[in-house]
């Protein structure tokens, strides 16, 4: 399979409405990356709209799951904006700080229990996407593809990302960055070869931010 069959011959079946979308997700999603590097707290603003927009591009696509978990970012985001703005020592930037052990205990147990929580939602999805109606209907995990149990995983691994970065540890870039290369090929498999390179950006800038968080956390202590 070539590089059309993959990445464009899906938007064949698209509205430019819905192209343009999913590019101005994208490119707000790429905004918040970059300002989450640079500790800004202009991550949460572009990171809302570009969830926000995802929301939506997903429930027109009847993807009422994903949906679901990206209106979970969502808030999630606000959460962490308040946070921020707690925490700002300039109203933009923020200190960063390392992972306590009972931090890990905690995001262990945010872990497992969101992987509880989506399995969950997926074995209702086939009622979600019948516009929660039961009819016609079997619940269960029977439908779902090697994508959807990554999405489990990818979404859980995302939790414990945001609140790693709502708390301004640098750890949060590790979850970042496995999360995001695993959705590169997900992202193609659902047809949104777009967002699939976002996620690749994501990973490139991710693997960046650890590095520059580190940088910058090592001056921190040191003055």
């Amino acid at each position: 399979m070539n590089f059309y069959d993959l990445f464009l011959k899906p938007y064949e079946s698209y509205t430019h409405f819905q192209i343009f979308l999913e590019s101005t997700a994208a490119i707000f999603g790429i905004l918040s990356v970059y300002f989450s590097v640079k500790k800004n707290i202009w991550v949460y603003p572009t990171g809302i709209i570009s969830t926000i927009l995802y929301v939506y591009i997903l429930f027109d696509f009847g993807l009422l799951g994903d949906m679901m978990i990206n209106f979970y970012y969502t808030v999630m985001s606000i959460y962490g904006w308040i946070l921020w703005s707690k925490n700002s020592e300039d109203n933009i930037h923020v200190s960063i700080s390392k992972t306590s052990k009972k931090d890990w205990y905690l995001v262990t147990f945010l872990f497992i229990l969101s992987l509880g929580l989506v399995t969950l939602v997926y074995y209702f999805k086939p009622f979600i996407d019948n516009r929660f109606s039961i009819n016609n209907v079997n619940l269960g995990l029977y439908h779902l593809d090697w994508a959807n149990w990554m999405d489990v995983f990818t979404t859980s691994l995302f939790l414990v990302g945001m609140y790693f970065m709502a708390k301004r540890k640098i750890e949060n870039w590790i979850f970042w960055i496995v999360g995001d290369f695993i959705c590169v090929p997900m992202m193609v498999y659902k047809g949104l070869g777009i967002t699939s390179v976002q996620y690749f950006i994501f990973a490139i800038m991710a693997i960046y931010g650890y590095v520059a968080w580190k940088k910058d956390f090592a001056k921190q202590v040191r003055f």
